[in-house]
């Protein structure tokens, strides 16, 4: 049973290809794609690589362009109730990066819990106004952080470490 699930698992998103889709996509991200390639046999060394640029990939696209496409959204009636909720969740999570905007922004991304993220830390940072070289650099330790927990929770710590063996 195992054996057809991930036949068509791999059939519908091919190995490497399938993590890398999954870890762009927004909730999801690498807190998905790190299990998902575990359960798909790919060395840990790969997964971690090709879910963290994944994961990254969207970044820079959200913290330019994000409050320019929630504006639009706002004009729109259609997407006006979808651009209040970007709105608010970024507003709600703000509380939680008060430890000073670039711990806080490390943490909020490292910690692999629903809700967090790359997308999320994204989000509240543009919406925050804070600088792209500052949001971009503690996104990126957050996911390397989050990227090495995953590994760590798919893998084992013995896995992790047979590289080494």
């Amino acid at each position: 049973m195992v054996d057809t699930i991930k036949n068509f698992i791999i059939d519908i998103f091919g190995s490497e290809l399938g993590v890398f889709i999954c870890s762009m996509l927004p909730i999801i991200e690498l807190r998905g794609s790190i299990p998902l390639g575990a359960f798909l046999d790919l060395p840990w060394y790969v997964n971690y690589f090709i879910s963290v640029i994944g994961n990254l990939l969207p970044v820079p696209f959200i913290l330019l362009f994000i409050r320019s496409v929630i504006r639009w959204m706002k004009g729109v009636k259609i997407f006006r109730k979808i651009a209040l909720w970007l709105e608010a969740k970024a507003e709600k999570n703000q509380g939680k990066l008060s430890k000073g905007i670039f711990v806080g922004l490390f943490l909020f991304v490292a910690i692999p819990i629903p809700g967090t993220g790359a997308w999320t830390g994204s989000l509240v940072a543009a919406l925050m106004g804070i600088k792209f070289k500052d949001a971009f650099f503690a996104i990126l330790i957050g996911v390397l952080a989050a990227g090495v927990i995953m590994t760590l929770a798919s893998y084992g710590v013995l896995g992790f470490l047979s590289i080494f063996a």
